[in-house]
């Protein structure tokens, strides 16, 4: 079986990149879960409104199922439920990699970058719905406030064997 890979957090805590970056190391595809969001819920965004579970339900079952055959999705994944029906709907075995950093770090990375619908208004609202995973989920954190190859080469040693 193929290794399921999430690579979950806030936005602007670097899931594409790292994403980019991870399947480039283990020779896997990457799949950007904002390319899951149907237009309505990325029109809410942009428009500085956060999704309610109703927006996200079925979102994250398409995010599961992209992971039916193995690969890297980036999803913000933000709470234990969301984490709970993407395992379901992958099949289990998901391994959920938390991207964590501060606010100021993430929200500096947000005013960087250029041509993404989320707002830097929602990040609060993003912490607010943040539940780190529990240490009985199959997650593990790395702090993204390092160089890109030292969070990647972090990550595949967090891996399953």
């Amino acid at each position: 079986m193929s290794v399921k890979i999430v690579l979950m957090g806030v936005a602007g805590c670097g899931k594409s990149s790292v994403g980019v970056a991870l399947a480039a190391a283990l020779g896997m595809a990457y799949l950007d879960g904002d390319d899951l969001h149907p237009a309505a819920n990325i029109a809410k965004m942009a428009r500085g409104e956060a999704l309610g579970d109703a927006d996200r339900w079925p979102w994250l079952r398409l995010v599961g199922q992209a992971l039916q055959g193995g690969g890297i999705v980036g999803c913000s994944a933000l709470r234990r439920v969301y984490r709970e029906l993407i395992d379901r709907e992958a099949g289990g075995g998901v391994v959920f990699v938390h991207l964590s950093g501060s606010r100021a770090v993430i929200e500096a990375r947000m005013r960087a970058r250029s041509g993404h619908f989320m707002p830097p208004a929602l990040l609060d609202s993003q912490f607010a719905t943040l539940e780190l995973p529990g240490a009985d989920e199959n997650a593990f954190g790395v702090d993204i406030d390092q160089p890109l190859a030292a969070v990647v080469a972090e990550i595949v040693r967090g891996l399953p064997a």
